[in-house]
């Protein structure tokens, strides 16, 4: 694998004054200035792909993830309008000192001093310019690596997670090769992410999870081929990544609707539209589930969400998913000393679903996402609460030992909510503490019972909490719950590479 070895940032907000600098290093043998300058994606990548289409520039609503462009960021060699649209990418060139002036005013050419170990020779023809394949001085480099393919991501209708992929290099270009020889460009932030994320549409899924629209004619043809290798363009030149033949399995406007039920045994409605008549129907929802073009049955299946999947036994088609939730309003947990532990009537493996499943939990009033990117981890596996959770570096619990908590779980149609009261400090010392320690009597109330348990050593001192009346029967099994500003600045690296 090619490894970086030096690098040299160069301003193109400086290209007016280098290109007042004489030239006659440069331009030594042939004629010839190298430097850098901004390619729009579709001259950077004509002749890559043979010209099969003209990749068009890209605009995102994300935020200002497209203006990252520094190395090691996100967008990484690329240059935009300032205002939301990736053009291209700034790459090392080779041009004719005739051709300097027109290049630096309207494309930022930047001379370097160096010859680049990886470039793009460029012509001018009147207004307009032409690039070259990469000039790859040291060959291009190969590796095995392999590409796991979702059809089911936020961000079009194809992801592919490559692996072996020049990892410390950045990308300026991205190129899908299939088995079929054609072969697909992929621009940043819309197809090319992070960690060696590839993803695009193919014209069923145009809007990706922030919102933007997807162009996906140019990849609507990629649907049934097999993908063999993705090519990456760095400033060591080409990396080859042979990922073996992962099939693209053709896409429809096709769902899965399956209706939300009560948990534990019953059955529930299953609609299936828009398949193909030659589509061969596998339909599963997972163990303790059985299931028919109409209808999806089970037995003891616990509170949650579930997902129905139809496959296509020929392996043609791609799958297409749906989900649902069997529910119950009855609540298996209890609070009692510090953590949510099983309630009166009800089993562990009951108490452990409802605590899998919890989505939200408040806390006076502030409420906490449980999962996703921003969540926070107030109540554990095994249901400990912990008091010294941080939401931003700042702290959940006052201290004050006086909390309001409310606790919302998918599949249990009512939240539970409880409450902690510390107890008064005692206003003479204790003859017989030998330590500073607080009692407390908990209380717990289910439904219209009561129990008052003896006091205990712990820093809640009184606990209050309701949920609903005791279980009537629920058992069984869980299932699964579902990148400028460098219009103005780029900054570049030369690398020497080794094989």
């Amino acid at each position: 694998m090619k490894k970086t070895r030096t690098a040299l940032s160069v301003s193109v907000c400086a290209a007016a004054v280098l290109s007042a600098v004489p030239f006659s290093a440069n331009a030594a043998e042939n004629d010839t200035v190298y430097g850098t300058m901004n390619i729009p994606y579709a001259e950077f990548y004509a002749a890559e792909i043979g010209n099969a289409y003209e990749v068009d520039a890209v605009s995102s609503a994300t935020a200002s993830k497209w203006a990252m462009n520094e190395p090691g960021k996100l967008v990484a060699g690329t240059f935009n309008d300032g205002n939301g649209t990736i053009l291209g990418v700034t790459f090392p060139v080779a041009v004719k000192s005739s051709d300097v002036a027109f290049l630096t005013e309207k494309y930022g050419f930047a001379a370097t001093d160096a010859t680049p170990v990886a470039y793009k020779t460029i012509t001018v023809n009147g207004d307009s310019i032409t690039a070259s394949k990469v000039n790859d001085t040291n060959g291009e480099a190969t590796a095995d690596g392999s590409a796991e393919l979702s059809t089911e991501s936020r961000y079009g209708d194809y992801q592919l997670n490559v692996k072996g992929y020049p990892e410390e290099a950045d990308l300026y270009g991205v190129i899908v090769n299939t088995s079929s020889g054609d072969s697909y460009a992929l621009r940043h932030l819309e197809n090319i992410w992070r960690a060696g994320a590839i993803s695009w549409s193919a014209g069923i899924k145009t809007t990706e999870a922030h919102g933007n629209t997807l162009k996906f004619e140019d990849y609507a043809s990629s649907m049934g081929k097999t993908v063999t290798s993705v090519t990456y363009i760095t400033l060591d030149g080409y990396t080859t990544v042979n990922v073996g033949s992962v099939y693209l399995p053709v896409k429809f406007d096709g769902s899965v609707n399956a209706e939300d039920a009560a948990a534990g045994t019953g059955k529930t409605a299953l609609t299936l539209t828009g398949f193909p008549e030659d589509y061969n129907k596998n339909i599963s929802a997972g163990e303790g589930f059985t299931a028919t073009e109409t209808e999806i049955s089970y037995t003891n299946a616990m509170p949650g969400s579930y997902t129905v999947t139809v496959s296509d036994a020929s392996g043609k088609y791609a799958d297409v998913s749906g989900s649902f939730i069997l529910s119950t309003s009855e609540i298996p947990v209890k609070y009692e000393d510090g953590k949510l532990v099983t309630a009166d009537g009800f089993t562990d493996e009951q108490a452990a679903n409802f605590i899998k499943n919890i989505t939200t939990v408040s806390v006076n009033e502030t409420s906490y996402a449980a999962s996703g990117k921003r969540s926070v981890k107030i109540i554990a596996e095994d249901g400990t609460i912990d008091f010294e959770a941080k939401s931003n570096d700042a702290n959940i619990f006052d201290g004050s030992g006086k909390y309001a908590m409310t606790v919302t779980a998918t599949g249990y149609t009512e939240p539970y909510s409880f409450s902690t009261e510390a107890e008064e400090e005692p206003t003479e010392p204790s003859t017989e503490a030998t330590t500073a320690t607080s009692t407390a009597t908990a209380t717990t109330t289910t439904g219209s019972a009561t129990t008052t348990k003896a006091p205990a050593t712990t820093k809640a001192a009184t606990t209050s909490s309701k949920s609903n009346s005791p279980q009537t029967g629920v058992g069984g099994v869980a299932g699964p719950a579902a990148v400028l500003a460098l219009a103005g600045t780029a900054v570049f690296a030369l690398r020497k590479k080794n094989d």
